[in-house]
């Protein structure tokens, strides 16, 4: 099977990215938006990209408009927003959609390696959370609802 890091996504700035840079870490990959109630887990997401990211830990943030249209700004608003308001250093990638005909491959398949309550594999709103572990195999999926230092655990057990 296809490792996560065999994927290729658009950077912000629309150009191709090989996950493959990120080959032998662990990562969260996230589908974020600027204008939600979970906004504020961006700290939370950055607080751990800095406290594990030299042992081998990275998140991976995918901005998404699909829910209320939450994420409307265009790659610049968007970076703009991370960097002044929460210091975001973690990369932040081109604006996606994660479910429905339109999702991004990579999307489709954490959906697939880690549904949802009662198998579901339709994301239900904004920072829902995939780990990832080094051999680039999905291991969990969090609600929007799980705080980034709930996770923190589990990030250690992969590390």
């Amino acid at each position: 099977m296809t490792a996560i890091t065999d994927f290729q996504v658009r950077g912000a700035d629309g150009k191709p990215v090989d996950l493959s840079a990120y080959a032998g870490r662990v990562l969260l990959i996230v589908n974020t938006a600027s204008k939600c109630g979970f906004t504020p887990q961006y700290q939370g997401l950055e607080d751990l990209h800095r406290r594990y990211g030299d042992q081998g830990f990275a998140v991976l943030g995918f901005p998404c408009n699909q829910f209320g249209a939450q994420e409307p700004g265009d790659a610049a608003e968007i970076a703009t927003f991370c960097t002044v308001n929460y210091d975001v250093t973690f990369p932040v990638f081109a604006k996606v959609e994660v479910n429905g005909s339109g999702a991004d491959p990579l999307f489709a398949r954490l959906r697939q390696d880690a549904p949802g309550l009662m198998g579901t594999t339709t994301i239900k709103w904004n920072f829902t959370k995939f780990l990832v572990d080094r051999q680039g195999n999905t291991v969990r999926r969090y609600a929007p609802n799980d705080t980034p230092a709930s996770i923190a655990t589990d990030i250690e057990k992969l590390l």
